[in-house]
């Protein structure tokens, strides 16, 4: 497994100093409020770009355009969906049931899911199947520090991820688009790399409703669609779990979803994309293979045949 990358910063580098000042109040208004702590500043953005060892010369899309063009079906399928009714979702509280082969099971607050956590920024490329990508600079921490939280049970393969169901606030799940709710999964050395973070924000702004509020999951070498967004569930398991997609259509969305742009989805080529942004007459540009993170993950898959194993 790859090696972790440590951070040495602390609250008072990543939150903007209105905010820490006033954290006491935040902290003493319970988890919804500490949710507001998820907010970074430049210096984690620095910070971000080198750890990862890709996206230095990245430039992060616009607010705008990254909480404008969204995938989440639980409010609509259009891309604009999102951002108009993802406000009738409720945040605060929130709490994310861990479960399966763990030490410590049980019903975790955002309080307890950030305790002792360190929040940076992570400036990665996000690419969707549908040919187009944009960089977003996503506010977080390591999946691996909540899964050695929990306590991984000797055995536990693989993680699974559900998002809430609530149909009085999700108007999406009230058609069956696909098998609600959603779900999605890791192997167990996808969700331990460093890479693989959860998200609670992104710029300096708590994680708007219609990219994944309050907490997400970002692997930013696989598609868009395997960063399960609203996380009410995580389970440490044996066996393969089932994912959403790969349900519905298993000849067009593997269980691994790495970007691949060998291996074309049946309908369109995945060799080029467009950046978010650009406008119609946006450049094309070459897909990179594991969305260009191949040095860093590369070692996870040796051996497999990743058009078989897609």
């Amino acid at each position: 497994m790859a090696g972790r990358y440590k951070s040495k910063l602390t609250w008072d580098d990543v939150t903007p100093k209105p905010v820490w000042l006033n954290r006491r109040q935040l902290l003493a208004g319970g988890a919804g409020a500490l949710a507001l702590g998820s907010i970074a500043g430049p210096a984690a953005a620095s910070l971000g770009a080198q750890k990862t060892g890709y996206g230095a010369d990245l430039e992060p899309n616009t607010l705008e355009e990254i909480t404008s063009y969204n995938n989440f079906y639980e409010f609509g399928t259009d891309k604009g969906d999102p951002a108009r009714n993802a406000h009738m979702l409720t945040t605060e509280p929130w709490s994310v049931e861990i479960d399966g082969m763990v030490d410590n099971p049980g019903s975790y607050s955002m309080e307890q899911i950030l305790d002792g956590v360190t929040l940076e920024e992570r400036i990665y490329r996000f690419r969707c199947v549908e040919r187009w990508s944009m960089v977003v600079p996503w506010v977080g921490f390591e999946l691996a520090d909540l899964l050695e939280k929990a306590g991984v049970q000797e055995g536990a393969k693989y993680v699974a991820f559900e998002t809430a169901l609530r149909p009085d606030e999700m108007p999406g799940v009230r058609s069956p688009i696909i098998e609600w709710p959603y779900v999605e999964g890791l192997r167990l050395d996808e969700a331990m790399h460093p890479l693989t973070i959860l998200a609670t924000g992104l710029y300096d702004e708590p994680m708007p409703n219609q990219n994944g509020a309050p907490i997400r999951l970002v692997v930013p070498w696989k598609y868009g669609y395997k960063s399960i967004k609203s996380i009410v569930r995580i389970s440490l398991v044996a066996e393969e779990p089932p994912t959403a997609w790969n349900k519905y259509a298993p000849r067009e969305y593997g269980f691994y979803s790495n970007v691949n742009p060998n291996r074309d989805h049946p309908r369109w080529s995945q060799k080029y994309e467009r950046r978010i942004g650009g406008g119609l007459f946006a450049k094309q540009e070459p897909t990179l293979m594991f969305n260009g993170y191949e040095e860093e993950v590369a070692s996870l898959y040796e051996g497999m045949d990743l058009i078989e194993f897609h």
